[in-house]
């Protein structure tokens, strides 16, 4: 997969499901309720214990899902994680080796940022998508404004985002949003229905 295909995956779901555990077995579980419940992009925190290998095993389990890797720091987490599958890779914050390494081998790449100074600076990057981290410190208000200035910029807000909130993040402007236990609790029915009322309002939200 290209890295324009990965971002348009990432921009039809509207949401990255984040799956970060205290161990690998709680993370595959998560995943997979995600992953059944009909959420097909997700992003593997590097935090998580064994996360290459959860992504290899989700690899060869769901083909047709978009892996991606969280918490990427420099540019040997970026290839491990590339190695293992992940098609996108996510940082709290900018680094260039990554976002270099990434696009060497074919991963799209999206640095977090806090400021519309940090988002110039990821864009002259090259970064694919920005995660605006993190979006407790705003509002979608706040996000449409700095649009304003940099309509240009893809956005992902991610951090204090909710189920209720989404589709208004959407509505501002975001290309998606980052999301992580709230979509995974509960059942698998019970997930696939949240997910599913997410993803129609997020539909909704796009006009």
């Amino acid at each position: 997969m290209y890295r324009w295909q990965a971002m348009n995956v990432i921009a039809e779901h509207g949401v990255v499901g984040i799956i970060r555990a205290e161990t690998a077995q709680q993370a595959g579980l998560r995943a997979r309720t995600c992953l059944d419940s009909g959420l097909s992009v997700l992003e593997i925190s590097l935090t998580t214990p064994d996360a290459p290998e959860l992504i290899k095993e989700l690899r060869r389990e769901y083909p047709s899902a978009l892996l991606g890797a969280g918490t990427v720091l420099d540019a040997a987490s970026a290839w491990t994680a590339m190695a293992a599958g992940a098609g996108f890779l996510v940082s709290p914050s900018l680094h260039e080796d990554v976002v270099s390494t990434g696009h060497r081998y074919g991963a799209a790449v999206i640095p977090g940022t806090d400021t519309p100074g940090e988002i110039v600076h990821a864009l002259s990057a090259g970064a694919d998508a920005i995660k605006l981290f993190p979006a407790s410190r705003w509002t979608p208000e706040s996000m449409r404004d700095v649009l304003a200035a940099l309509p240009q910029a893809p956005l992902v807000p991610t951090g204090g985002v909710s189920l209720e909130n989404a589709p208004d993040w959407i509505a501002a402007g975001a290309v998606a949003v980052g999301m992580g236990s709230a979509l995974s609790r509960g059942s698998t029915d019970e997930a696939t229905a949240r997910i599913s009322d997410l993803r129609t309002r997020i539909r909704a939200a796009r006009g």
